[in-house]
């Protein structure tokens, strides 16, 4: 099922539907590595390969112990910072008033700037969606021990279609871990091969929806029967690495993270890059637009 929404220049069509009255299955309608095999890059033919089959793919060092020295430092600058704390990019957990996340972080420094347009981690985004590639977003993730409650089972695809204005599934992520991920203290979950079906949720998105879901994501979560479905069919991978490690996946995975119980923190640093021929439009099923700095309208390609 397809619709057709109108924007004020011309008429789009919507190849995945969600935030309507019932929930609906959807097969993929694009491309998961859209550059060719012989585009040179980090990656090789067998990465790709293994990114198109399951929606991911883990890399034990992307970066160096000096280099998530220099991040984790970075890192724990902003979220002391009481001018970041103050800032609406930054989000706070709400039974600790502790920074969860920090949002556009390569626009406020320039250290994660950089990591952007290191071609060790822009230069793969390149690879996969065939294209020049600007960032859609950015974070930082704080997940300390003792409490730090987890993110329920989403396709970001979704939320950036719905809210966003992405059109098509021209998106990648990378999350890079800079402390060691171990089976236990709420890491990040993923449904091998879950990319290829998109699920649309039911249920119409409140404005300024933003402000709740980036603490707890309530519209655009599946149905438990859905997500017992997709469990079934394709099980769900746990990963685990030491700090420097990272994670790119595909923008329509099924993913979550559990609460982190552990005396053991978890935080990263996430990107998503998205293709310049995928530029944000108006969204899709929800009444305005989200603020810049979570769905970006810059569209500058990395360089």
């Amino acid at each position: 099922m397809t619709t057709t929404t109108t924007t004020s220049t011309t008429p789009v069509t919507d190849l995945y539907p969600s935030r309507g009255a019932t929930e609906v299955s959807v097969p993929r309608q694009d491309p998961v590595v859209w550059g060719t095999p012989g585009t040179p890059g980090p990656f090789s033919v067998p990465d790709l390969q293994a990114y198109e089959r399951d929606g991911f793919l883990a890399i034990d060092e992307l970066i160096g112990e000096d280099d998530v020295a220099l991040y984790r430092a970075e890192l724990e600058r902003l979220v002391t910072d009481p001018a970041i704390r103050a800032d609406e990019r930054s989000i706070v957990e709400p039974a600790t008033q502790e920074i969860r996340s920090v949002f556009e972080v390569h626009r406020i420094s320039e250290v994660f700037a950089a990591l952007v347009r290191d071609e060790r981690v822009v230069g793969r985004a390149r690879q996969i969606l065939g294209s020049d590639v600007y960032v859609h977003q950015s974070r930082i993730n704080v997940k300390p021990g003792f409490g730090a409650s987890g993110f329920y089972w989403h396709s970001d695809f979704e939320t950036w279609h719905a809210e966003d204005g992405l059109a098509n599934m021209r998106t990648v992520s990378v999350s890079i871990a800079l402390t060691e991920n171990h089976d236990t203290n709420g890491g990040l979950m993923i449904m091998p091969g879950s990319h290829k079906t998109f699920l649309g949720c039911a249920g119409a998105t409140p404005r300024d929806n933003y402000k709740k879901s980036l603490q707890m994501q309530d519209a655009g979560t599946p149905s438990d029967e859905a997500l017992t479905r997709f469990a079934d069919r394709h099980g769900i991978k746990l990963f685990t690495g030491r700090a420097g490690s990272a994670t790119w996946f595909d923008c329509n995975c099924m993913h979550g993270s559990g609460d982190n119980i552990t005396p053991f923190p978890r935080s990263n640093v996430f990107i998503v890059f998205n293709s310049v021929e995928n530029a944000a439009a108006e969204p899709f099923a929800a009444p305005v637009r989200r603020p810049e700095f979570i769905g970006a309208r810059d569209f500058t390609p990395v360089q």
